[in-house]
């Protein structure tokens, strides 16, 4: 499609003149060339796509996404993850280190770089803090940022060494980087399944207790503002959390943060029938919890909201409970779990489309005559089927597998590439 006539959307861009108003916009080539009000535009050439009820919003952003490649491949490729991140309305994703091997310098990087040319979707890689994730020495942090990295971060590995997180905090500030923490003291998680609570009491499981992802950010925090530096928390998941770091920005600390969607909907009963799709890291909390996590995105506290898209075959998770591996996939189904939420269509786009861009210092999309288009379209009221013939991802770890869900992307546009299910 190399010209396409959007009529009819309701626009969602923060910011912009003629935000929340019907529009049409003509898109030739993967460049804006024309916005009016609706039915103003007229071309015989353009393919028409009736957008009446739906929104057109800046391309999401995530800023926390596990892909495979390399190493991992049967998990997820690097076409295969744009591709559910396409189908989920993202134009924009920042890539975990936790591959084999790790993303731990610049020839891992430099890959990852090459590999996602020509993707619909721009991939951005971040680095390993350490040499292959182990938490003992500082990685080729500077070196993997002229490649192309756009932060720092241990995956799904907490850092445990308060002075090998001091040191990275200090060298990154050096030259402007970012260091994203996976907040969890492991003596305190201690291999833990679940939640620590009722439930856990109830199921007979280790718990995992708040304590253990709180303690971690009040000692990066500290260690940040020590150094006087910037630091980000990828997926809090507690009350405590949110007290720490509302605390924190209101002392001044550079400090932002998001959460996954999941940890927006699920509670820790869903663990009661052991479906290991349940089983992620940090575990599911309480609804306690999560009224506090809406309430720190309302207020601000809360900066941006994840997939945590996290693939695995089968066979790590068609498994017993204790031994399942954490995580779900979550690309496509990041916007159904928002409006489950019950999340306003504005925060929702503050959340997944402009804030992840401002923290890793990267340009919002902009709907300008002119400007090259990087955008979804989307109908909140829309069900779709989550199933073999819409899942992109190679996994489907997800307990919403089958499930008919509501809020579908029926548009995106990126680098003069289009995905559409209006065709």
């Amino acid at each position: 499609m190399d010209k396409i006539l959007i009529k009819s959307a309701t626009l969602a861009f923060p910011g912009h003149e003629k935000n929340g108003q019907t529009l049409d916009v003509l898109i030739n080539r993967g460049i804006v060339e024309a916005i009016e009000n609706k039915n103003i535009i007229n071309d015989e050439d353009a393919t028409v796509i009736d957008a009446n009820g739906q929104y057109l919003a800046p391309g999401f952003f995530d800023l926390n996404v596990n892909l495979g490649e390399p190493g991992l491949e049967t998990k997820e490729t690097i076409e295969s993850g744009c591709a559910a991140a396409a189908a989920g309305g993202f134009t924009g994703l920042a890539m975990q280190p936790n591959t084999e091997p790790a993303l731990h310098s610049k020839g891992e990087i430099s890959m990852v770089v090459n590999l996602a040319r020509n993707q619909l979707v721009s991939l951005y890689p971040i680095g390993a803090i350490s040499k292959g994730r182990t938490g003992n020495d500082l990685a080729e942090l500077y070196d993997m940022k002229l490649a192309g990295a756009v932060a720092f971060s241990n995956g799904n590995k907490s850092i445990q060494q308060a002075e090998l997180m001091s040191r990275a905090l200090l060298y990154c500030k050096g030259f402007g980087a970012l260091i994203m923490s996976f907040a969890e003291d492991a003596s305190i998680a201690n291999h833990s399944k679940m939640n620590e609570g009722v439930m856990s009491t109830y199921l007979g499981m280790k718990g995992n207790p708040g304590l253990a992802e709180e303690l971690m950010i009040s000692r990066d925090l500290s260690l940040a503002n020590y150094h006087n530096t910037v630091i980000h928390f990828s997926t809090i998941s507690t009350k405590g959390s949110v007290s720490l770091i509302r605390e924190a920005k209101q002392k001044g600390i550079q400090v932002t943060c998001d959460v996954a969607a999941h940890h927006l909907v699920l509670t820790d009963d869903r663990v009661a029938g052991f479906d290991s799709n349940y089983k992620v890291s940090p575990p599911l909390r309480t609804a306690e919890d999560i009224q506090a996590l809406k309430e720190g995105l309302l207020d601000g506290t809360i900066d941006a909201i994840v997939s945590q898209h996290t693939p695995h075959e089968v066979e790590y998770k068609r498994v017993e409970f204790e031994i399942a591996k954490n995580g779900i996939i979550g690309l496509q189904t990041t916007l159904p779990l928002l409006l489950e939420a019950q999340l306003s269509i504005d925060l929702i786009i503050e959340k997944i489309s402009i804030r992840p861009r401002e923290i890793l210092s990267l340009p919002t999309p902009s709907l300008t005559v002119g400007a090259a288009a990087n955008l979804v379209l989307f109908n909140p009221k829309e069900n779709w089927t989550f199933d073999i013939n819409t899942n992109y991802s190679k996994s489907i770890n997800s307990p919403f597998y089958g499930a008919t869900l509501m809020g579908k992307v029926n548009l995106v546009v990126n680098n003069n590439k289009v995905y559409s299910t209006l065709n």
